[in-house]
């Protein structure tokens, strides 16, 4: 049964917020600077260099996060400011947070970090992870549980993505392992925590109209053109990049026309669903970020978008309603679609592709199968040779799967408590309860009684 809210999670909202924003100020005041302007021609060529070939990739992964996934989940048709203006929130939140983090565990020198454009984007990277996660629970939490998971989620993800990079040396130019996959498994881990073994019901608010889809098909359109930047960004400037970026099309490109074959195929009038048009085509890129920089024919990228499109849509056909069934299992936005299922092929894709490639040269280990320089922890290629590194694959996609879901049944249970003001089921996915909607309040319609007691809540909240 849910819980009921508090007399004043209105006023914790921005309570929370508002302090997170001072020790933020304070922290940057105390210890956060840039580096000091280059006085030699040369660094300062290097340094404008840097800039112009990153700031465009990371102004297309912003347009991807803030319009493209914010729209992605308008599918809820009275969930739209909701879906949009969290989304929004919780990248700017998550963040500043991980940037935080990030600065006193990694960058901290002297008493003081130097800020840099590459830093900014590692941090966006880890805001990556809340914002797939809250798509296994959109609609049914409020404000301040989707902020006390992003804070959770950040130093855990940071603590994965330590160990199965720097540690383990595993091969993950695009986040495919250390995002999609974590992010996944950590948001499904919440979901079974938060809500335990209550089956939930339909809600009469939950399914989605025309309009809704419609905003939603356009997000899924947004992040189809500038997913490649996403996966291309951290890889070395030159051939590694540009095969990222040709990998990353072809997969994305066959991704999309499998879609509507298995989506037609699978129901009985031939019609398309929608809701697998909208995941289904961006599952490539999901499956190729492991592999995108790796030298292999474009077949095989051609072959990866095609089985993660075919897996994104079998899943939500089958293997979603059958978890809902034996595990209680809730997945609001289908997040193992489309993240956990291709995010697991691409892994896999990754082991074959360290064997076979190690088969076709001479020496121990593939010229081509380090993470091109532009692996967060730069590992050197041949640090394990090539049987060695796809065990190290393997054992790296247990830890972000196992560790992820572990840690989020632990903050689903904190999830629970009664002060983050869960709404109730009747007011789920309802706009209503956190905003302002004037043309609701000028022409009442028919649910003008629900939207009322609504109201009423909200004020005695």
């Amino acid at each position: 049964m849910a819980v009921p809210p508090s007399t004043y999670p209105r006023r914790l909202l921005p309570l929370f917020l508002g302090l997170f924003q001072a020790a933020l100020l304070l922290f940057f005041a105390l210890f956060v600077t840039y580096d000091e302007p280059s006085v030699q021609a040369e660094d300062t060529n290097l340094v404008a260099n840097q800039v112009y070939s990153t700031f465009p990739f990371f102004q297309d992964i912003q347009v991807m996060l803030v319009v493209g996934l914010g729209l992605l989940l308008t599918f809820l048709p009275r969930y739209g400011f909701s879906a949009l203006t969290h989304n929004f929130l919780l990248l700017n939140f998550s963040m500043q947070w991980a940037l935080v983090l990030q600065g006193l565990l990694q960058h901290l020198h002297h008493g003081q970090i130097h800020l840099d454009l590459h830093k900014l984007l590692i941090s966006e990277f880890a805001a990556v992870t809340v914002l797939i996660s809250v798509g296994a629970i959109l609609g049914r939490v409020s404000p301040c549980q989707l902020l006390l998971m992003a804070t959770c989620e950040i130093p855990i993800y940071l603590a994965s993505e330590w160990v199965i990079v720097t540690c383990l040396g595993v091969l993950d130019v695009g986040g495919t392992i250390t995002i999609h996959v974590f992010s996944c498994y950590f948001g499904l881990g919440v979901s079974k925590a938060l809500f335990r073994a209550t089956q939930q019901p339909l809600h009469p608010k939950e399914t989605p109209t025309a309009s809704s889809d419609l905003m939603s098909l356009v997000g899924t359109l947004i992040l189809w053109v500038f997913w490649p930047s996403f996966v291309a960004v951290l890889c070395q400037p030159g051939d590694a990049q540009h095969r990222a970026i040709l990998n990353t099309l072809l997969a994305m490109s066959a991704s999309a026309i499998t879609t509507v074959v298995a989506s037609s195929l699978l129901e009985r009038d031939g019609k398309l669903s929608l809701g697998h048009l909208q995941n289904g085509s961006l599952a490539g890129g999901v499956a190729i970020g492991v592999v995108a920089d790796m030298a292999m024919p474009p077949v095989a990228a051609l072959a990866l978008g095609s089985l993660s499109a075919m897996l994104c849509v079998l899943g939500f056909r089958f293997l979603t309603p059958l978890l809902g069934r034996k595990l209680t299992l809730l997945d609001q936005c289908g997040i193992h679609n489309l993240h956990g299922l291709p995010g697991i092929l691409g892994a896999a894709a990754s082991i074959l592709a360290v064997l076979v490639a190690s088969k076709d040269t001479s020496g121990s280990q593939p010229p081509q199968l380090s993470p091109a320089g532009g692996n967060a922890s730069g590992v050197l290629e041949g640090q394990w040779g090539p049987r060695g590194q796809a065990l190290c694959q393997a054992v790296g996609l247990a830890v972000a799967a196992g560790g992820s879901l572990l840690a989020g049944l632990l903050t689903g249970a904190a999830l629970r408590l009664p002060c983050l003001a869960r709404p109730p089921e009747r007011l789920c996915f309802d706009d209503s309860l956190y905003f302002k909607i004037q043309d609701q309040a000028e022409s009442p319609g028919p649910d003008s009684s629900a939207e009322e007691g609504a109201l009423a809540l909200k004020e005695q909240v």
